[in-house]
């Protein structure tokens, strides 16, 4: 998807810019945390899969510098590294208990800018996370619930059922929102997140079954750091 490496690339510009940018204010502040949290997860399909969202685990460890404050913005540049439960699930909607699920566990790196404005030692901060994020997938596990049979599913999404991952490297673009109060003992906060993939799962070309089939997350997380230095 040449639109999708434009975007990416345009974001990575914005950040290294953003590093680079002329110091107002001096900080320089170093955190690391933990999170974890819940994925909502669905695959996006063309031709489209009516889908339920599946919800699996997301969690994993971060760090933060903080370079600058300009005006009353906080900036600082942060990096992850998180264990990600996405996937899919089928929804039959045929009045029966029957569905076909998929599961994809990803080890996920998000680079981030991030904004906050509020105290900087003591009290409430609202900040902003934005950047590109990059997944590789560790494996996968299809499910098959119910006494359905494949060859009674529409023709489109047959090629589905039994097709392993064939791209296991993913990027996108993620932000969050969220709230961090700041305390002697470590800072706690909470974030709503939200994933939009840029590549597919499986081969996009004119010969292959689907033309698109990328993650879209919702990631709602709980988590705490400290602070090095």
């Amino acid at each position: 998807m040449k639109k999708g490496f434009y975007i990416l690339t345009l974001m990575l510009m914005m950040f290294g810019t953003g590093i680079r940018a002329q110091v107002e204010s001096p900080r320089n502040s170093l955190e690391i945390g933990v999170s974890g949290g819940m994925n909502f997860n669905r695959i996006e399909f063309q031709p489209s899969i009516r889908q339920g969202l599946q919800q699996g685990f997301n969690g994993g460890i971060s760090a933060r510098y903080t370079s600058e404050k300009y005006f009353s913005m906080i900036c600082a540049a942060q990096i992850e590294v998180n264990f990600s439960q996405r996937g899919m699930i089928e929804d039959f909607d045929d009045g029966t208990s029957n569905n076909y699920s998929r599961q994809l566990n990803y080890i996920e790196i998000p680079f981030f800018a991030h904004v906050s404005w509020g105290k900087e030692e003591r009290g409430l901060q609202f900040f902003l996370n934005l950047g590109p994020q990059f997944g590789f997938l560790i494996n996968e596990k299809e499910h098959y619930n119910g006494d359905w049979n494949i060859e009674d599913r529409p023709i489109t999404i047959v090629p589905l059922y039994g097709k392993a991952v064939e791209n296991k490297f993913e990027y996108g673009i993620a932000g969050g929102l969220g709230v961090e109060y700041k305390t002697k003992i470590g800072n706690f906060f909470i974030e709503g997140r939200y994933y939009y993939g840029l590549s597919d799962i499986f081969n996009n070309s004119k010969t292959d079954d689907f033309g698109r089939s990328a993650n879209t997350t919702i990631t709602a997380r709980i988590g705490y750091s400290i602070k090095i230095f």
